[in-house]
């Protein structure tokens, strides 16, 4: 590999890391924000939902955005956008003030990952994109779930939430520099016009329906998908796509360059990959419970708790590292066969077999193995194998396929957790009897109003009887593992969906082969 590659690599690289890391870290201060803005803990979940709402607006045309106007352009662009917008959240003199600069943040953090792989894709040599785009998907899987752990780790030095954001000025300012001197590319830039009235709809539609999704609760999961309030913008997100399809096939037969080719949707191998991108998403959503599984169901304290992620984390660095290798050599489709797999096992090991915290540390490592293959070199290679000049617009359409089920995902998944806990009294009950321990001289107290396993172990803190007080501890120990037993099972069920969605994929592509193959025949008779 050339000097100038590995250089521009490296800046990439730490742009992925830095972007992916930001919504990681901030989970790690929402208590301490809802407390410094004395807002509700709903209001302090908006920090993260505003950043996913940027990113639902941003991903879509930055892809488009970097075909037009450059790839190292729009890098240092979105660079500078998200060291400003870090600048402004850590200046936020009010809550207001934070969220607005959380969604300008985002907009500079959307776009890092897509360009990247997209400077690979159309720069290095195809027996080495496998590979390097393993590196960056390693990169980006790393920061997202080291994120909680590293955003711990500052806060407990600093003292302060502000310290979370303003490490990134300085980053984004040595990348906009070294992008600069360092990221070389010879790339024919679109010279038509723009699509504004497609990036409006477009824009639009994903706004309403990621919306949409923060609507959804996840105990009556079923009963807030036919609610108003998610049927409304969810509903409007899909006319305006209906809007927008019928824009971009009038689009294509002007001057004006399309913000979404339709004929990209005209694959079937593009189609099941988006398909395969969002159910992706969920299996991310999914790993962000393993901390509270560690601390609710293994006993384990909340201050170290997130500590147990890093097996996982480094696991799925190397599983990315791997699954970028194995694209090369096997190929994207059976890289994703055998990532799903690992997973699916992984996750169905914590429910079956995980009682300690080292058999949950091997049952994470599969997961990690598995995730960390799946999410950067297959789908990339999979999703831009025929999207010619529009290999930017086809990495967006992807990631943001692989949000909608990242997006989605926690809600449904933590329902099977909220739903254990209301089952708390039975499963006392159930315990007391088989301890020979008589409900009514138990000490027992009355249920805290919030069902969640901070409040009910607080609660039976004050319980003065040793014997019923570890019955009682030991019960909601039981149920959380009831909880993430059945989250768990549902995850392994998406990694089971994944591998039947590879399988279609290769049977589609080997299909498309045989007749491509056949029409070259014909041809040369």
């Amino acid at each position: 590999m050339k000097r100038e590659l590995k250089l521009s690599l490296l800046v990439f690289a730490i742009g992925v890391f830095m972007a992916a890391l930001d919504n990681g870290i901030i989970t790690a201060a929402l208590t301490t924000l809802t407390k410094s803005f004395h807002v509700s803990a709903t209001w302090g979940a908006w920090s993260i939902t505003v950043y996913t709402l940027g990113l639902a607006i941003s991903v879509p045309i930055i892809g488009k955005l970097s075909d037009r106007y450059g790839r190292k352009t729009l890098f240092m662009v979105e660079a500078t956008l998200f060291g400003l917008g870090s600048l402004f959240v850590a200046l936020s003199p009010t809550f207001t003030w934070f969220l607005i600069a959380r969604f300008f943040q985002s907009m500079g953090g959307g776009g890092i990952y897509i360009i990247a792989s997209s400077f690979v894709l159309n720069t290095f040599p195809k027996e080495k994109q496998g590979q390097t785009l393993g590196m960056l998907g390693g990169m980006n899987g790393i920061a997202s779930v080291l994120g909680p752990n590293i955003g711990s780790f500052i806060l407990g030095i600093t003292g302060s939430w502000h310290w979370l954001f303003l490490i990134n000025v300085p980053i984004a300012a040595l990348l906009v520099l070294f992008g600069a001197k360092y990221i070389h590319e010879k790339q024919i830039l679109t010279q038509s016009r723009m699509d504004w009235v497609g990036v409006t709809a477009l824009s639009l539609a994903m706004l309403s329906m990621m919306y949409g999704f923060t609507n959804l609760d996840g105990v009556n999961f079923i009963d807030s998908l036919t609610s108003a309030s998610f049927l409304g913008f969810f509903g409007a997100g899909v006319v305006l796509l209906i809007f927008l399809y019928f824009v971009e096939k009038r689009v294509e037969k002007s001057s004006i360059d399309p913000i979404l080719p339709t004929y990209l949707f005209k694959d079937n191998t593009f189609r099941w990959t988006l398909v395969f991108a969002m159910f992706s998403g969920s299996i991310i959503a999914s790993i962000i419970f393993v901390p509270g599984f560690v601390e609710q169901y293994l006993g384990v304290s909340s201050t170290v708790s997130g500590y147990w992620f890093t097996p996982l984390a480094l696991a799925s660095g190397i599983g990315a590292a791997l699954g970028g290798r194995l694209v090369d050599k096997k190929g994207s489709v059976f890289t994703l066969l055998i990532a799903s797999s690992l997973a699916a096992i992984g996750f169905l090991l914590f429910p079956l077999w995980v009682t300690t915290k080292w058999e949950m540390v091997f049952a994470s490592i599969l997961v990690g193995v598995g995730f960390g293959s799946m999410i950067g070199a297959p789908v990339n290679v999979l999703a831009t194998e025929k999207a010619g000049a529009n290999k930017g617009v086809a990495l967006s359409t992807t990631s943001l396929a692989r949000q909608v089920g990242l997006t989605l995902a926690p809600t449904f998944l933590a329902g099977f957790i909220a739903r254990s806990y209301m089952n708390i009294g039975d499963v006392i009950q159930s315990n007391m009897k088989a301890a020979n321990i008589a409900p009514a001289g138990s000490g027992m107290m009355q249920m805290p109003a919030q069902m969640d396993f901070n409040s009910l172990q607080a609660s039976f803190q004050h319980i003065q009887d040793p014997t019923v007080k570890q019955v009682m501890i030991d019960s909601l120990h039981q149920v959380a593992g009831n909880g993430y037993g059945g989250l768990f099972t549902t995850s392994a069920m998406i990694c089971a969906v994944c591998i039947m969605l590879a399988s279609v994929i290769g049977v589609v592509r080997k299909k498309q082969k045989n007749h491509q193959v056949n029409a070259e025949l014909n041809v040369s008779k």
